[in-house]
């Protein structure tokens, strides 16, 4: 069995419905599956901790669900064009993982959500890229072959899934962005696939 790590953070919920979509995909895939996890909120007061398990959802990550994958797909909130700070904070506790080399070769992908069309939604996803390319992931996006990405008017883009949740975060997932994010999800679980028995 191949699993893949879907590992996220939401503040409102949108990446966490997305997340969903793309663990669907991946799980379309015979013999592979999603292991979904998030990241704690960085808070701004240095004496403020978060309970070493969730309330509710999925399971905090931690360095051993990175080396125990085999893919990654990452999502994040954007925030003024980057990735939302708890995620980057999680990633910058990888320096081990970086000196071993365990994640070389793994296929990763990226999504995002954002209030606002333009928002930096693509920025956000190329963020998130830079510390999996520094870790030696091979990167996968959406291929123009999904005709989702010609006509969608929502989010969607070849370098991820992204959602439009609109200036007041009310906007569902639209269709085109749930086919979009099943379509990555189950082209990286078909990628680490082959790479697993290559």
């Amino acid at each position: 069995m191949a699993s893949i790590l879907v590992l996220y953070y939401s503040r409102h919920g949108a990446v966490k419905q997305m997340a969903h979509y793309i663990a669907r995909g991946i799980e379309s895939v015979p013999t592979v599956e999603a292991r979904l996890r998030t990241v704690p909120a960085v808070s701004p007061v240095s004496e403020a901790t978060q309970p070493s398990i969730p309330d509710s959802g999925a399971p905090y990550a931690t360095l051993d669900d990175l080396k125990e994958c085999d893919g990654l797909v990452l999502g994040s909130p954007t925030r003024f064009g980057n990735m939302a700070a708890p995620l980057k904070y999680f990633l910058d506790t990888t320096s081990s993982l970086w000196l071993s080399g365990e994640l070389i070769n793994k296929p990763a992908a990226v999504f995002s959500s954002t209030s606002s069309l333009h928002g930096g939604q693509e920025t956000t996803l190329m963020s998130m890229m830079l510390p999996l390319l520094h870790l030696g992931f091979v990167l996968v996006g959406i291929p123009y072959t999904e005709p989702d990405l010609s006509t969608t008017t929502t989010g969607g883009t070849p370098y991820g899934a992204t959602h439009f949740t609109g200036a007041n975060g009310k906007n569902p997932v639209s269709e085109e962005e749930q086919r979009l994010c099943f379509a990555m999800g189950k082209r990286l679980a078909t990628l680490a696939l082959k790479l697993k028995t290559s």
